[in-house]
């Protein structure tokens, strides 16, 4: 072969290698052209765009459900926005130590951006303006790769510094995002059934929605299975129990769908499991 030749050939195997090798190189999530999500435990998920967007919503990943939680947070390597429904601590969660990681922005209400930057120490330069919303509102972000929707919820927040009373956190919130090339994914936050969540799919229909069940603290299963009713998506995923002794399980949650006739794919997740939406 001469030798021009074998330099065509070995050029384009090293371009070959290169971009096999992209999706590896740190701080780069691989694109699979299809929505990935990834259930931490608690109310943590990590949800990436078919366009390799990160986005992590509510990450307390060092939850008691999550026994590589520690392990999980040090190879966390990128994220784009972190979403954070109210200011309670298992909720807010690692959400301090991965932006300063990771350099993501924060998408919460106005009130509780504040919060977090006054009490908790989120990098205020990452606390936009673009980012920031309230109920009724819809921010469109990352190049138009997401929008996302602020929903109310029925629940309390408050944030908490130093073993400080706590302090005022604006309202309790949950998420509808809206992912380019993906599913609608509505995530209720910690919230109680109400009457309003029908109106949700009139605007959008929804394809996946997370839905806290632990009860006391939340709604638990029947009425959460009420509250999928309402919403109608196409697969409800339950969240937010089996921690604190909660008392709110998945058997109940899926007894009390099937009881109520509820037309929606029930999925249970596993801590760590990932899925393709």
């Amino acid at each position: 072969m001469k030798p021009w030749k074998l330099g065509l050939v070995i050029a384009g195997l090293l371009m070959t290698l290169a971009i096999a090798l992209l999706p590896l190189l740190p701080g780069t999530a691989q694109s699979s052209g299809q929505t990935q999500l990834l259930w931490y435990g608690q109310s943590a998920f990590k949800l990436t765009t078919p366009a390799g967007k990160v986005l992590l919503l509510d990450p307390w990943l060092t939850n008691p459900l999550n026994p590589n939680g520690k392990q999980d947070l040090a190879a966390l390597n990128q994220a784009d926005l972190i979403l954070v429904t109210h200011g309670h601590f298992d909720h807010v969660g690692d959400a301090v130590e991965i932006a300063k990681k990771t350099g993501a922005k924060l998408v919460s209400t106005f009130d509780l951006g504040r919060a977090l930057v006054h009490y908790s120490g989120y990098p205020k330069d990452q606390v936009e303006f673009a980012t920031q919303g309230n109920f009724g509102g819809e921010v469109t972000l990352l190049g138009g790769e997401v929008k996302i929707a602020f929903i109310p919820a029925v629940h309390s927040s408050s944030v908490a510094s130093d073993g400080s009373p706590a302090n005022y956190a604006g309202n309790p919130g949950g998420f509808l995002i809206t992912v380019k090339n993906g599913p609608v994914i509505y995530h209720t936050g910690d919230t109680d059934l109400f009457a309003d969540m029908a109106l949700i799919p009139h605007f959008r229909p929804v394809d996946v929605m997370l839905a806290c069940i632990g009860d006391q603290f939340t709604m638990g299963p029947q009425r959460a299975a009420e509250a999928v009713k309402l919403v109608n998506p196409k697969r409800v995923i339950p969240m937010h129990f089996g921690t604190f002794s909660l008392p709110g399980t998945p058997t109940a949650f899926a007894a009390a769908l099937k009881q109520q006739r509820v037309a929606s794919q029930y999925q249970l997740m596993q801590v760590g499991e990932s899925i393709r939406l």
